[in-house]
């Protein structure tokens, strides 16, 4: 043998594939020739890449190792005078010279995980606030039961493709500056599988899975809000060629109450009193989620005035306890008053003193703009 490949990559003759591998990468960042372009270096690059195109292939390393001459054999370059098979013979092979980087290689697996769902479903608030569960319809896919997601119809099963022999991909040899480059693409005849379905499934036309409408119940946790996402491990769309399920999100959308507001875990409502059950005081029926409850009215609660029922509100979704209910009382001037009415209010005035009322002025309620502005100014 007139070239010892091994001493040319620098390697020993039990070196492993990775070892070869590795000592070629090295070698050909250093000798590339846009990375230095003398003549005797492009000759050393020629010499590493003969030797990496022979040694990397199982089939010519064992004609090398017994004195035969593969590239010759093979129908190469022969010798350390250009690009054969192997190499720089595949461009992931320069891709993963220069950036150590390396593209997957082999046929691809027909089964593969299936993409997530999601649905929508509709709570009432005090579903929301205590917990339910709810029956949903899902329509997704789901393994074929009549090929049971081999894709294959009952009875036959895959070949293996003979145009690529099963390596899910084929080659083709260019010339560049370089010599002989031999780039690889995914087989058109198995679309990289590196197999063919001669008799497809006729349930599922060989996908492996079909589409079912199926019932699943769900568990919605107490405190639950708009937007909130159920995860269902596994009840999402079936992969191709019967592939693991992905997951099915549950996104929860609140209904208005009529009654209350949902602020967080609080609910807020607003309760209208005549003046006169403001100043008297009074107790005002509640139909709250706990049931029927009397909203205590202090006298002389005012417009505005917030009355809080703690522990009435939404469950803490996280940790326990519950928000609090909270009743804004708005009282209510009379717009029209009979003569009787408007007597009994003039006496009432004259009695406490209020027939012309001076009244208080303040100063009115800014808004978030101008109170910005007060505070740039340094007012």
């Amino acid at each position: 043998m007139a070239t010892d490949y091994y001493a040319v990559l620098g390697v020993r003759r039990d070196a492993s594939q990775e070892e070869i591998k590795k000592a070629f990468r090295r070698l050909a960042r250093e000798l590339h020739p846009d990375v230095n372009p003398d003549p005797k270096t492009q000759e050393r690059f020629k010499e590493i890449n003969a030797a990496y195109e022979v040694l990397s292939d199982p089939q010519k390393k064992q004609v090398y190792d017994l004195g035969g001459d593969p590239l010759s054999q093979a129908g190469g370059a022969g010798g350390a005078g250009g690009f054969g098979a192997g190499g720089f013979g595949n461009f992931s092979d320069i891709m993963d010279a220069f950036f150590g980087t390396a593209s997957q290689r082999g046929p691809r697996s027909r089964t593969r995980r299936g993409q997530d769902a999601m649905i929508r479903i509709e709570v009432e608030l005090d579903e929301a606030a205590f917990g339910t569960t709810k029956d949903i319809q899902v329509d997704t896919a789901i393994v074929c039961t009549t090929c049971n997601g081999e894709g294959a119809a009952p009875g036959t099963s895959a070949q293996t493709c003979d145009m690529c022999r099963g390596r899910g991909e084929v080659s083709q040899v260019t010339r560049s500056f370089l010599g002989q480059v031999m780039t690889s693409r995914p087989c058109p005849q198995c679309q990289g599988f590196g197999t063919v379905v001669p008799t497809p499934c006729p349930e599922c036309a060989g996908d492996g899975r079909v589409r079912s409408r199926r019932t699943l119940t769900v568990k919605i946790p107490a405190g639950v809000d708009n937007g909130t996402r159920i995860q269902l491990a596994g009840e999402g769309e079936v992969g191709p060629g019967g592939g693991p399920a992905g997951d099915l999100y549950v996104e929860i959308h609140e209904l208005p109450h009529p009654t209350f507001q949902r602020r967080g875990d609080d609910l807020h409502c607003t309760v209208t009193i005549p003046m006169t059950a403001a100043a008297l005081g009074t107790k005002v029926p509640l139909e709250t989620l706990d049931g029927m409850e009397e909203v205590d009215i202090r006298p002389g609660t005012q417009s505005g005035q917030s009355i809080p029922l703690h522990g009435r509100g939404v469950t803490h979704l996280r940790g326990g306890g519950r928000g609090d209910l909270i009743v804004h009382v708005e009282v209510q001037t009379p717009t029209k008053l009979d003569p009787e009415q408007e007597r009994l209010l003039r006496e009432l005035a004259k009695l406490r003193g209020e027939e012309r009322p001076q009244g208080t002025f303040q100063p009115g309620q800014q808004g978030l703009f101008s109170r910005l502005k007060d505070a740039f100014n340094g007012r």
